[in-house]
């Protein structure tokens, strides 16, 4: 960094004030990107919901079913209260009646079985859910299914001339980049949907579902009445939600992204090439090898450098506090170079003691 501000500060202002105004420079600027992401959030939210489906489902909702049939007496089952005053109702049903012991033979009787049933509009709303997680992951599974990915290439020309005093400088640069970025997750979801539709298929061999299944009874549709069950069940609140999800989310998950841009740049990217087109003409330029500036106006413009850069941070700084900056890291690069040169002298004393030790055995050795 100090090479390339001296290179800078080297040059004269003359000709820096000859070298800006005299540029005359074109940037064209290209960039092409295609993009994709896979949104995997109705894949989560079904593996959220799966096990409050499973949990209506072993707790599932039932009411009793009488079923009344008029039959021949001798096939009754169970004579009960309302099959006593269904016979009152209807004296037809009565074969004989004997006044002396008042005995009643009827014909036929009233006959109710109490049955179960799990068709309330609680489960059936759960087997429609069900059956529309099936339709919706088979439509998804269409869908081409790959992870996060992002292709990207830019370039950037530039060409420029400009003149210093009889001199005339000419530039022409290319750079170019490319970015292929794949964070493929594709296998992943796969595998998870395979997951999910085993699952699924769990819940489909429940009793409960086999049996509305068997009933074949209309599916639900929106909107879902808000019965007290659906409202206060913390595993109907989580269906609910997944049912509504589905009905507003029926867009693809998978979405790509196309750009392709290009235009030619007057701005600040351009002031910025034309200060690095000054940079690289002074690089070659170092390369003549031309002779050192003296010492002794080099140390004078280091000095002026250091003091501008001190007064930039705070134009407060008095003499005597500049002067004691200075000066105090004046001590610690010297006492570094110091000790940092003692300590090779050492290691160096050290190798040539060790060198004469073993040339001396030697001698010894051979007497």
């Amino acid at each position: 960094m100090n090479s390339i501000i001296n290179l800078y500060n080297n040059m004269g202002d003359k000709e820096r004030s000859s070298f800006s105004s005299s540029v005359k420079s074109t940037l064209n600027v290209s960039r092409k990107m295609n993009s994709g992401v896979y949104d995997d959030e109705w894949l989560t939210k079904m593996e959220e919901t799966v096990r409050y489906i499973d949990n209506i489902l072993r707790n599932p909702n039932r009411f009793i079913v009488n079923e009344e049939e008029i039959v021949k007496i001798e096939l009754a089952r169970r004579i009960t209260v309302d099959s006593i005053k269904h016979l009152s109702r209807n004296t037809n049903l009565i074969q004989k009646y004997d006044p002396e012991t008042n005995e009643v033979k009827p014909s036929k009787i009233l006959n109710i079985n109490k049955e179960e049933s799990f068709n309330t509009y609680e489960n059936r709303f759960i087997f429609t859910l069900i059956n529309n997680m099936k339709m919706y992951i088979e439509r998804k599974k269409t869908e081409t299914i790959s992870g996060t990915f992002k292709k990207e290439h830019r370039s950037l020309e530039y060409r420029g001339t400009a003149n210093v005093d009889k001199e005339k400088v000419e530039i022409a640069l290319q750079i170019k980049s490319d970015l292929d970025d794949k964070n493929s997750k594709g296998t992943d979801i796969s595998d998870r949907i395979k997951k999910l539709e085993e699952k699924i298929t769990d819940l489909c061999s429940t009793g409960v579902y086999r049996d509305i299944a068997k009933l074949h009874v209309a599916p639900v549709v929106s909107p879902i009445k808000k019965t007290n069950l659906i409202l206060k069940n913390v595993n109907f609140q989580y269906a609910l939600e997944l049912w509504n999800y589905m009905q507003t989310h029926m867009e693809a998950s998978s979405k790509n992204e196309n750009k392709n841009d290009g235009y030619e740049d007057n701005g600040a990217l351009k002031q910025m090439m034309n200060d690095s087109f000054m940079l690289d003409y002074l690089i070659m330029k170092s390369a003549d090898g031309e002779e050192e500036e003296p010492k002794e106006e080099l140390q004078n413009r280091v000095a002026a450098n250091t003091v501008n850069q001190l007064l930039s941070i705070s134009d407060q700084l008095s003499v005597e506090d500049v002067m004691k900056l200075i000066g105090d890291e004046y001590v610690k690069v010297k006492y570094k170079k110091v000790v940092d040169t003692s300590a090779i002298a050492r290691k160096y004393k050290e190798a040539i003691e060790l060198y004469m030790a073993k040339d001396h055995d030697l001698k010894v050795k051979k007497r």
